[in-house]
């Protein structure tokens, strides 16, 4: 059960604090005064979608914490405890905070939680009919989701659109291999020539950007090579520079005796010259036989990237994607062989995939057959006490041609209607007045809200279209439900207002006194103040006395019916 529900900042509140009870709550108001709101923002803490235009003008963030009262064995419990939430003695915190950057942070018992979780925590406490589930219910593409989360059957649904993309996967496999083998067929001989010449040529992938390198580095190496022999033809320019260097050292030693010491430092530094030399002669020869190359791997390099670029060009390909290009050229000629041992084999697992989905569908028509039976008594049940009693309604299964299956199964679903005896069956669009629809409408959401496992259910304005008498009697009705439900209704029906057990009134007033700037404020109303709101949903703006009686009177059927 809602037990309260906190609200600040969010579109016009800026902050509300509203406690529910058992039993059935409206919430009324002029047109306009922010009734809606209240479901955007509880909507917003049961995980919807999180917009920055929920977050009321001028705030910096905005929440709304809903708390409900839960029995221990409740299945919300038991999410939480799987998700190693701590619980909370008989009740549960949910709370929605929202940014003005429109990103939102979700909580449960003031743990940090994913939107998935509140989401699902969220189903299993509310359940929300909207103003606009009734296209839901005219669109018949729709019948078939209603009708199977009547029956329970989602799951088995959603496992029968898995089995019907594996079929249609396996056909599409089957379809393009057929493809494949007819195009290499057709292109048999070239697929055969090409491979043949690719073979001969027996390319790598990269090979061509490793032989480039290569030839760059043969490249280099012969500019470093001519640059050594530039330097060591300067060291032998006048026979030598060992030679003349040892010449001149000789000279020295000739006059060493009558020169004395005088001469030794020339002696050494030609000494240590001479020998530099000799080691630098040395090394340039090594350097000469390092940069030395084969002229003819040269030769076999140039070949070979002359003929890997024709045979690029030749296939439109790249040079370095020979290899690849040659494997799959193979690789088709070998599929022209074996295609047909891969066909049955893809043949064979498209057959047991269509027969696994025909198996599933058959054995979730019958369980939809037996649930639309039930759903068309439950909802029939429902027709009486909505002055409909005379109405029939029927759920037509219709099994669809192979051409037509589709991942919802293999049939199709219809909701149909009889309003007047004698008349044909007809889709409630067409059939049904607006006052009649909107009652078949509040039929269907009360059998659906009755099979589901929330304990809350709030209706948006499922009084449209009706007034009167009619409205009395779905207020009856309403007020039945509520006895095993908690219900909150927003409504502008007086007859249904006049019903409710505990009455909300919504209304646009300055924040602060004398501002011109409108909040939505919430007031729960007492006997005299009920009375007058209901008097003045009977008359309008201005509320006469008749108004009142006829307001005190409905209030009074109310008292009555309670007694009874």
């Amino acid at each position: 059960m809602l037990a309260a529900l906190h609200i600040r900042d969010i579109v016009l509140i800026d902050s509300l604090d509203l406690e529910f009870e058992d039993g059935l709550s409206v919430l009324t108001g002029e047109t306009g005064a922010g009734k809606s709101i209240i479901l955007d923002a509880l909507t917003l803490a049961l995980g919807g979608r999180a917009d920055r235009a929920l977050l009321r003008a001028g705030a910096k963030s905005g929440s709304v914490t809903a708390r409900f009262l839960v029995p221990r064995d409740h299945r919300a419990l038991a999410l939480l405890e799987e998700s190693g939430i701590p619980l909370e003695e008989g009740e549960l915190l949910l709370r929605r905070q929202l940014t003005e950057d429109g990103r939102g942070r979700a909580f449960a018992n003031g743990e940090p939680v994913s939107l998935g979780l509140l989401r699902d925590l969220g189903a299993q406490l509310v359940e929300i009919h909207g103003q606009h589930d009734g296209e839901t219910l005219l669109d018949p593409v729709a019948h078939r989701a209603v009708l199977d989360g009547f029956g329970g059957l989602a799951v088995e649904a959603e496992r029968l659109a898995g089995n019907y993309e594996a079929w249609r996967a396996a056909e599409a496999a089957l379809s393009a291999h057929r493809d494949a083998v007819l195009a290499a067929r057709r292109d048999a001989d070239y697929i055969a020539h090409a491979a043949d010449d690719l073979a001969v040529l027996a390319p790598r992938d990269g090979e061509e950007t490793q032989l480039a390198m290569e030839r760059a580095g043969f490249a280099q190496r012969a500019k470093t090579a001519e640059a050594i022999a530039e330097a060591q033809a300067q060291l032998m320019q006048g026979g030598g520079a060992g030679t003349r260097l040892a010449q001149a050292l000789r000279r020295l030693e000739r006059i060493a005796e009558k020169a004395g010491e005088a001469v030794n430092p020339a002696r050494a530094a030609l000494e240590r010259a001479l020998s530099e030399t000799a080691e630098a002669e040395a090394l340039l020869d090594a350097l000469t036989r390092d940069q030395a190359f084969d002229p003819a791997r040269l030769e076999k390099i140039e070949e070979r990237l002359f003929a890997l670029r024709a045979a690029a060009r030749k296939f439109s390909s790249h040079a370095d994607a020979l290899g690849t290009l040659w494997s799959s050229f193979e690789a088709r000629r070998a599929g022209l062989v074996d295609s047909a041992a891969e066909e049955k084999k893809l043949e064979h697992e498209a057959v047991r995939r269509r027969t696994a989905f025909a198996d599933a569908a058959a054995l979730l028509r019958e369980k939809r057959m037996l649930a639309a039976k039930r759903l068309a008594a439950a909802v029939i049940r429902e027709l009486k006490p909505l002055k409909l009693d005379k109405a029939r309604f029927e759920i037509e299964v219709t099994p669809l041609e192979e051409t037509q299956w589709g991942p919802g199964g293999t049939e199709r679903v219809r909701f149909l209607v009889q309003t007047n005896p004698g008349t044909p069956m007809g889709p409630l669009s067409k059939i049904a007045s607006g006052g009649e629809r909107a009652r078949f409408f509040l039929a269907l959401k009360v059998v659906l809200a009755k099979d589901g496992e929330a304990s809350t259910l709030i209706f948006d304005e499922v009084d449209q279209g009706v007034g009167g008498a009619v409205a009395a009697a779905v207020g009856e009705r309403l007020a039945r439900l509520a006895k095993s439900a908690q219900l909150l209704l927003v409504t502008h029906s007086p007859q249904i207002a006049a019903r409710a057990d505990h009455h909300f009134r919504i209304a646009k007033a300055p924040r602060r006194k004398g501002e011109p700037v409108l909040v939505t404020r919430i007031e729960r109303l007492e006997e005299g103040a009920r009375r007058e709101e209901i008097a003045r949903m009977l008359s309008g703006t201005e509320i006469t006395n008749e108004a009142r009686a006829a307001a005190e009177k409905l209030i009074g059927a109310k008292r009555a019916g309670a007694s009874g």
